[in-house]
């Protein structure tokens, strides 16, 4: 979740802001402010498949904490997801953690649930270039209904971000899920005096393009993205992040 990301192909793996406990959950170690996102997406061609999410993150002598609520779906069918991160970052990598009680829910199924754990961390390698990874469902949990115990997707993710001036951005990633193709993605970022972004990406399996604006006005953030493919139609996003005064120390 999160427009900036959106707008980059979803090429998430080394970016280090406030959705960190959506994407890398190894970012949210770098996080040295509070901070409090919103994220809605819309889906065209998809009618009831929208997404909305909020994260939470707070600087604490011991770490950063995070909050993540997720949530999709309708009254057919719906996914609610409440995450709990803890991050912290020792010398040039930053590491991170959390805790994911998910609830599926399935007209004629009832109500399921699992929890899952996540891991993953960003090494900024110079300046310039900083390689980030994550794993998703490390515990490889289980949903368990009266049918059968299926297995939830368990993801492995890594990737390079590369920075080669102060207002360009370059991202790119690998991602595979255990049961499905490698898919590559890669995004790009280009600000104007740090106040208003431009973005665009794509993905090569599924085939997708990636667009996102930006913009930045003291402690507040706006962004948007579009999606494009030939499978699920057009889907937009929005978020706004807000960055509170206060600097704890950690």
């Amino acid at each position: 979740m999160g427009a900036r990301a959106a707008g980059m192909a979803f090429a998430s793996s080394g970016l280090t802001d406030e959705w960190g406990i959506f994407n890398n959950v190894g970012s949210i170690g770098s996080q040295e402010k509070i901070t409090a996102a919103v994220a809605y997406e819309l889906r065209t061609q998809l009618k009831n498949a929208n997404r909305m999410a909020f994260a939470f993150n707070a600087p604490m002598r011991w770490g950063v904490g995070s909050i993540g609520v997720f949530r999709f779906g309708d009254d057919l069918y719906s996914e609610q997801i409440i995450s709990a991160g803890l991050g912290n970052k020792f010398g040039i990598t930053s590491l991170g953690i959390k805790v994911n009680y998910i609830q599926y829910y399935a007209e004629g199924f009832g109500t399921h649930s699992t929890v899952s754990l996540d891991f993953g961390g960003i090494t900024r390698l110079t300046d310039q270039l900083s390689i980030g990874a994550y794993i998703t469902n490390l515990n490889q949990a289980k949903i368990n209904n009266d049918y059968n115990s299926e297995r939830m997707p368990t993801r492995l993710t890594a990737g390079l971000t590369f920075k080669p001036q102060e207002n360009i951005l370059i991202t790119s990633e690998l991602d595979k899920d255990l049961d499905y193709d490698l898919i590559w993605r890669t995004g790009f970022e280009y600000s104007f005096k740090q106040k208003f972004f431009v973005r665009s990406g794509v993905n090569i399996k599924p085939q997708s393009g990636f667009f996102g604006l930006g913009t930045k006005r003291k402690n507040l953030q706006a962004d948007y993205a579009f999606q494009f493919n030939t499978l699920t139609g057009a889907s937009h996003q929005a978020s706004a992040s807000y960055w509170f005064n206060r600097k704890q120390a950690k």
